[in-house]
């Protein structure tokens, strides 16, 4: 049996998701979460072969997920399913280890496929998504993005070298970067043009 962790904010969404894949003979639903930060904690107490993870979630998102869990759980398959097909959240998902990046309206069989080839070694990405994340580079770099979004979250510059462990000097100059790099007026204005991207 594949035991799988569903890890979706919207409680119908999650819930229909669930009941679908337990049709199937070869899945048991071990677990669910409403976001990644209760998903970590579930996982200190179930055994996980697959987690199925949103991206756009409260507290959490799964990407944040994905990389917790290549960190501290390596031999956990991590899947990624959204309605938002951002070349740049495909990009880092993939460089988080992420084996399938599934689009939600896809059919039920696809989702079941993608899981029997994951299995199998295999990484699955829709063609389409694929082509358009080969097209995007995101130019910041690791800390210009933690910069950035702790920014868009309303951080003030000492309050985002208090989070990043940096000073406050370091911090203007990777905030500073990623608004010439994006070409924006403000942080403000470099943070919407990432986040439109999928970057942060």
């Amino acid at each position: 049996m594949i035991k799988i962790l569903v890890v979706e904010d919207q409680a119908l969404v999650r819930g229909a998701i669930c009941s679908l894949l337990a049709l199937e003979d070869n899945i048991d639903i071990v677990g669910q979460a409403e976001n990644g930060q209760v998903a970590l904690d579930m996982l200190k107490d179930i055994k996980v072969d697959f987690i199925l993870s949103d991206i756009e979630m409260p507290i959490m998102s799964g990407l944040e997920l994905a990389e917790r869990v290549q960190t501290d759980y390596a031999s956990i398959n991590m899947l990624i399913m959204t309605t938002f097909s951002k070349s740049g959240y495909i990009k880092r998902a993939m460089a988080m280890g992420v084996k399938a990046f599934i689009l939600k309206e896809s059919p039920t069989e696809y989702l079941v496929n993608a899981i029997k080839k994951v299995q199998k070694g295999q990484r699955v990405i829709d063609p389409e998504l694929a082509l358009m994340a080969l097209d995007d580079n995101d130019p910041l770099s690791n800390k210009e993005r933690k910069a950035i979004k702790l920014a868009a979250d309303g951080l003030k510059t000492s309050e985002i070298a208090q989070a990043l462990f940096l000073s406050e000097g370091t911090v203007r100059n990777y905030l500073s970067e990623a608004i010439s790099k994006l070409n924006a007026v403000n942080r403000i204005d470099a943070a919407r043009i990432a986040k439109q991207k999928g970057w942060i």
